[in-house]
């Protein structure tokens, strides 16, 4: 799962994030309820969200150099 979002454009790349992010807060929500099957899951969504945002952060400075 690391490597599979070097693929992506800057475009799949920022709405893939989105969609990570709304996933986690509703895990976030889920929490609070307590209806939580893997807690560990959170840590995994947070991880990915980092890496969609500095492939994002390398696409937008890539781009920015070529100009």
């Amino acid at each position: 799962m690391k490597n599979s979002f070097k693929s992506l454009t800057l475009s799949e790349l920022k709405v893939k994030r989105n969609d990570l992010n709304r996933k986690y807060m509703e895990f976030r929500f889920q929490i609070i309820i307590g209806h939580i099957d893997n807690p560990l899951q959170g840590r995994v969504m947070r991880r990915q969200i980092a890496r969609l945002n500095t492939l994002i952060h390398q696409h937008e400075t890539e781009h920015l150099g070529a100009k």
